[in-house]
């Protein structure tokens, strides 16, 4: 059984991997309680923003608001630009469940705009196709491809099905004349 804080963190990170939400969150909270006690802010915001994860995909999305705002506010005020642009990815998704779309596009443009000025680039072109998916769903289909387009070809580390879609990509661009160099590469 975890007895320290991080031990308590580790197994709310396998609980949460293995779909055991309930069990996580308990081991997530007790963990923020104790990194708090220890004034270890960073990761008791870090348990905060597991938490709000928690609640995001339990439908809770008051409590997750809450939660991911707190992480959000405690991560910037300490300067960690990664993990604060994180938790406005995880505002963005939450916003996004919850239908505000404009919110939505807003926490995910932030986020991404981040994650590209710390170089972070899987985390910003993934975050990019989601932003993509919001201005899909508003009815900027234009903008929508565009950041798609964006993300896909930032993935420094692409899934099979990204390579492929990265590979039309760059063969529509070649044929339309609009491809860049580094699309030829």
């Amino acid at each position: 059984m975890a007895t320290t804080a991080r031990e308590l963190k580790e197994e709310g990170l396998r609980l949460y991997e293995e779909g055991l939400y309930d069990e996580a969150a308990e081991a997530f909270l007790r963990a923020r309680d104790m990194f708090a006690v220890e004034r270890n802010e960073l990761e008791a915001a870090e348990m905060a923003n597991n938490l709000g994860l928690i609640h995001r995909g339990a439908g809770e999305f008051d409590d997750a608001a809450k939660l991911l705002e707190e992480a959000r506010a405690v991560f910037a005020r300490l300067g960690d630009r990664s993990r604060e642009a994180q938790a406005l990815g995880n505002l963005g998704g939450l916003y996004a469940r919850m239908e505000e779309r404009e919110k939505a596009k807003e926490c995910l443009r932030q986020a991404a705009d981040t994650f590209a000025e710390l170089g972070e680039t899987q985390r910003q072109g993934e975050t990019l196709m989601a932003l993509a998916e919001q201005m899909w769903k508003t009815g900027d289909r234009k903008g929508g491809l565009a950041a798609y387009e964006a993300g896909i070809q930032t993935l420094p580390k692409p899934s099979v099905s990204q390579k492929a879609l990265r590979g039309l990509v760059r063969l529509r661009n070649r044929l339309l004349g609009s491809g860049s160099k580094k699309d030829e590469d």
